[in-house]
């Protein structure tokens, strides 16, 4: 078959939603939101809260975001905007640094790539370059630094932990590669969207770092199980969190009103969710051992994965072709997966398997690879 156009994700993910399957392809969560979310939504619903709201965010939901990320790191309600999810929000910093730009516009980030960060400069006929690891998955920041320094790098995109790896970025690799984009004039992106799925240490989110240079990009997609209710922020500098407001007026305009009321009321109430992201985070881990543990014993090759919602695998010696193994897959075994090839020019041979859901719905799509590989 021929690789259609577009996102191989969305293409993936449509086809267990018209045929049916296991939907391994998409970061669709599995799980219930938590009930006291759903509870604060249905009392938002009843008060007089149907209009727009304020273009750069619900006022409390911002400042829950501001003290409920980092305490006394020095971050306030105005260096927080409220988007349409953590895409949008990218897309904005996107679209404000490049009208910033004079000449050609470059942006780096490291392989293998979430989709949107390759996207963006197809869309506008930008430059993009890729990072790539070395056999133990680190970069070589001498290296990096030249490249910044030489190819005129304007923006770096980096997830931690990663989409579709999850490779999860040590505080000394963020601060050198922060020092380098400060040295040469380049913006750093951090996309944190998963920073509350990890299998082990807590991940390092630079929120002190938040200057001209950083901008910190996540949403309560991931973090509350509420993908569809498109909620995200950007935690930036005062002076840049102005600036993309007034191009969100005329981009995004707002985000619904009373769904930023509901996750404001329950953060509030619930202790910024603590109790919700401990138990998701062992859901997430008990699915991802799972699956793991069945790819081994299949024959895939995998990096060590530090957290997120998504396995990156090879597959076994006998396949040559992701694409063709993830629809051969599908049309075998009714489990979706994306190739690799998606997020990756070297990544023919991988193909990136979401876990986000329940255990057992996992060992049913891990014993249906199982099956076919054999």
């Amino acid at each position: 078959m021929k690789r259609p156009d577009g996102s191989l994700i969305s293409f993936m993910s449509n086809l267990v939603k018209k045929n049916g399957g296991i939907n391994c392809a998409q970061g669709i969560p599995g799980f219930e939101p938590p009930k006291e979310l759903i509870e604060e939504l249905v009392s938002a619903a009843k008060t007089q809260i149907h209009q727009y709201p304020a273009g750069n965010g619900n006022p409390e939901l911002r400042g829950l975001v501001a003290s409920g990320l980092c305490g006394n790191c020095g971050i306030s309600a105005e260096n927080v905007l409220v988007t349409n999810g953590a895409t949008e929000a990218i897309s904005l910093i996107y679209l404000y640094l490049r009208q910033k730009t004079a000449g050609k516009f470059t942006v780096l980030s490291f392989d293998p790539v979430y989709e949107s960060y390759a996207n963006l400069p197809k869309i506008y006929g930008d430059r993009f370059l890729c990072e790539y690891p070395d056999d133990s998955g680190t970069f070589d920041f001498d290296a990096l630094e030249e490249r910044v320094k030489n190819e005129k790098v304007n923006l770096v995109l980096l997830c931690s932990p990663g989409n579709p790896l999850g490779k999860i970025w040590k505080k000394e690799e963020i601060s050198r590669l922060y020092e380098i984009c400060k040295k040469y004039g380049a913006n750093l992106v951090f996309d944190s969207v998963y920073s509350d799925l990890y299998f082990g240490e807590k991940p390092y989110l630079p929120f002190e770092l938040v200057d001209e240079t950083l901008f910190v990009v996540s949403a309560f997609s991931k973090m509350l199980s509420i993908t569809g209710w498109r909620v995200g922020y950007i935690v930036g500098s005062v002076q840049h969190i102005e600036n993309l407001a007034k191009i969100h007026d005329y981009t995004g305009l707002c985000t619904p009103s009373v769904l930023q009321a509901a996750i404001a009321g329950y953060l509030e109430k619930n202790d910024f969710g603590r109790d919700y992201l401990a138990f998701l985070r062992g859901k997430v881990r008990e699915s991802f051992e799972i699956m793991y543990s069945a790819l081994q014993k299949s024959g895939f090759l995998m990096p060590s994965i530090d957290g997120g919602y998504f396995v990156w695998a090879k597959i076994p010696q006998g396949f040559d072709d992701g694409f063709k193994f993830a629809m051969d897959l599908y049309e075998s075994k009714k489990v979706g997966t994306v190739p690799g090839i998606h997020f990756s020019e070297k990544g023919n041979e991988f193909i990136r398997i979401s876990i986000a859901k329940e255990a057992s719905e996992i060992a049913e799509a891990a014993s249906r690879i199982a099956d076919f590989v054999k």
